[in-house]
């Protein structure tokens, strides 16, 4: 999406680091920023499957954009001090972290989930972004400019059954992402949280474990948002005059108002 000559040249060759890029939103994000910078901008990728982050690498460098790629799992903190250290010298200054890499996994009430649910959500959701937050935000502070975009979810505003621990990891973000914008405010720091609501991605897919038919019924009977909604969205608010923080933007498909109230259709051409 082109969003006209001055969001282009607030763009220009900037650094983005985004977690969680192989695909989905985060993949999505990086093609807007390359996009609406006409190329001329300097990617760090970084997820778990280093396959997929070499074919979209080679994908946007097509466009003109100047990328870097890392193997990275949040949720090892030990390794994220390591990620940064092996940065080229090019591309240690990060202008834009989007903290976007993130799961829910399962369904179960309380009394029933997993440990190992429980942890390795935190320490993807929470734990992992505090982590890259931190690192970068000490350089930020020397430049006294950068954004921070944390992707929430509209979990972490409004709770529902089902979905407790995935709940409290983005209530957590909110809290967090809230407490820093407050200790920034006598810099030139932008601190932008975006919570989507229903997004067909491969979020459900791995919520039930691999299971196809689980995840499709979430998106049944009305039409979810696309990932490059969400890129739309958070290169837009990147976009704007140094002077602007879109500091929330919650974003929903038209037949959802919340976690739990959706319009479904009942059959074509019906309503439930």
């Amino acid at each position: 999406m082109s969003l006209g000559p001055q969001a282009q040249a607030n763009l220009e060759q900037k650094t983005v680091l985004i977690t969680g890029a192989s695909a989905g939103i985060g993949e999505a994000i990086a093609r807007e920023f390359v996009e609406a910078a006409g190329g001329n901008i300097r990617l760090v990728l970084a997820a778990r499957r280093a396959d997929r982050l070499a074919e979209l690498s080679r994908q946007l460098k097509q466009s003109g954009a100047q990328v870097h790629t890392a193997q990275l799992d949040v949720s090892d903190r030990a390794t994220i001090d390591a990620f940064f250290a092996a940065l080229p010298s090019d591309y240690r200054d990060i202008d834009v972290l989007v903290n976007n890499a993130g799961k829910a996994l399962g369904v179960e009430h309380a009394g029933n989930i997993r440990d190992k649910d429980v942890e390795e959500m935190f320490a993807t959701n929470v734990l992992g972004l505090i982590k890259m937050t931190q690192t970068v935000i000490r350089g930020m502070k020397e430049r006294n400019s950068g954004d921070i975009v944390q992707v929430g979810s509209i979990a972490g505003i409004e709770s529902y059954p089902g979905g407790s621990i995935y709940c409290a990891t983005k209530s957590a973000v909110r809290s967090f992402t809230q407490a820093i914008r407050k200790e920034l405010i006598s810099t030139k720091i932008r601190v932008m949280e975006i919570d989507p609501g229903a997004v067909e991605t491969e979020f459900s897919l791995v919520r039930f474990g691999g299971d196809a038919t689980k995840a499709k019924k979430v998106y049944e009977g009305y039409e979810p948002l696309k990932a490059k909604d969400i890129a739309d969205v958070v290169v837009f608010n990147c976009s704007r005059r140094a002077n602007v923080v879109v500091a929330e933007s919650v974003v929903f498909p038209s037949a959802q108002a919340g976690s739990y109230h959706r319009h479904r259709r009942s059959e074509p051409g019906g309503e439930n």
